[in-house]
């Protein structure tokens, strides 16, 4: 099931000069088709690259050169709310890895008049970065953006979803934070819904859950709603769907508590 997000930009609640905020305060906001993708990433991984995006404006024109982004020990240790030597090397290892992570995004083949056209869709990988440089001694990392997924940073006028970094700060499972991102995507509704095809693809199972809906139940869906509820602020139910005895999407109705309580 797609929708359209097309929340306006201040929405997002940040003029330009807010870019330069601590980590935790700004916005990451990027294309629909990029929160939809498989990310590819590593918690420390996801935390380092969503902080650099939280320093792009995604308003601004894409601009004819590759920008670069620099992530600090400091704010990553804010974001992660760790010490700063678990910074150090988390930074360390991002620098190691990130050039050899893939986003990998899946298109369902065509319909046309109702009718599905083939029986396989497409499937378009690429990376979030060029080239991931540390600089030890001064403890910071310096991202220079792969250039194809530029667009889906920036220039964005329609079709994109945001949200604010510190909403992932108390987190502790990737799983919890593609689901934030996911139903983020719908927050304008409450009401969010995947084909379970595309939802395992946004969450990375494996072949293995794929192929047991019981276990992307208990290893992501039930562990991730207990996360993002417990220390992200959220009221979420969901269920199934079926056709027959065939669980075909999972659907989603959230809120955020009006009480705010928080259990970090």
């Amino acid at each position: 099931m797609v929708k359209k997000t097309a929340l306006a930009h201040k929405t997002q609640g940040y003029a330009a000069t807010d870019l330069d905020r601590p980590a935790g305060e700004r916005w990451v906001t990027m294309s629909n088709a990029l929160t939809r993708a498989a990310h590819g990433l590593t918690l420390g991984e996801k935390r380092v690259i969503m902080a650099a995006v939280s320093k792009l404006d995604s308003r601004r024109p894409v601009p004819g050169q590759v920008p670069t982004t620099k992530i600090t020990a400091s704010e990553y240790a804010v974001l992660a709310q760790c010490g700063m030597n678990a910074a150090y090397e988390a930074l360390q290892t991002a620098a190691a890895n990130l050039y050899d992570r893939s986003i990998t995004i899946y298109q369902p083949s065509y319909k046309r008049g109702g009718k599905q056209i083939g029986d396989k869709g497409t499937v378009t990988r690429m990376r979030w970065v060029g080239r991931a440089t540390y600089h030890e001694k001064e403890g910071w990392v310096e991202l220079a953006w792969w250039h194809e997924v530029v667009p889906h940073l920036m220039g964005l006028q329609q079709q994109f979803t945001s949200y604010q970094l510190q909403q992932a700060n108390a987190l502790r499972s990737i799983y919890s934070w593609r689901l934030l991102e996911l139903l983020t995507r719908f927050k304008s509704s409450g009401v969010a819904e995947y084909s379970i095809e595309d939802f395992a693809t946004s969450m990375e199972a494996t072949d293995k859950q794929r192929a047991d809906f019981a276990a992307i139940r208990r290893k992501i869906i039930e562990p991730a709603v207990k996360e993002l509820t417990e220390k992200d602020g959220w009221l979420i139910d969901w269920q199934p769907v079926k056709a027959g005895r065939k669980v075909q999407a999972v659907r989603f109705n959230f809120r955020r508590d009006p009480q705010g309580r928080l259990d970090v």
